[in-house]
């Protein structure tokens, strides 16, 4: 799920304790216990690859969370179920690069062939992208 494309500040969410109770306070515990409830209060990149919202609680306090801890809410107070999306770029190239494979070459001439060569490299590299 891409909180970007679901929620926006203001949006009400439900936090999961049991994700995040390992890294956050006793005190923050205490005002989730009490109401797991929560406003977006602003978003912010947790890892240089996700998103992670800050939460206004019910204590007053705000609290940064990933985005799998925590549940959308609609507008009657009904949790939106998550759609994981294990397909993060609908590339064609990028799909067309995951199926090349590379045979290792142990003739020279495979071996200082130029198009060998690239092909190594660009399925060495594919992983990066």
């Amino acid at each position: 799920m891409l909180i970007l494309d679901k929620a926006k500040i203001g949006d009400s969410v439900q936090v999961n304790l049991e994700l995040s109770k390992d890294r956050i306070t006793k005190e923050i515990i205490d005002a989730i216990n009490v109401s797991s409830e929560g406003k977006i209060s602003d978003f912010r990149i947790t890892d240089g690859k996700g998103i992670g919202v800050v939460l206004q609680l019910s204590n007053g306090k705000e609290q940064w969370f990933f985005e799998d801890e925590i549940y959308l809410i609609d507008e009657n107070g009904n949790v939106i179920n998550k759609i994981n999306d294990t397909k993060e770029n609908n590339s064609l190239i990028f799909d067309n690069l995951r199926k090349l494979n590379y045979e290792n070459k142990n003739k020279v001439r495979e071996l200082v062939n130029p198009i060998n060569f690239f092909l190594w490299l660009v399925v060495s590299f594919k992983d990066i992208f």
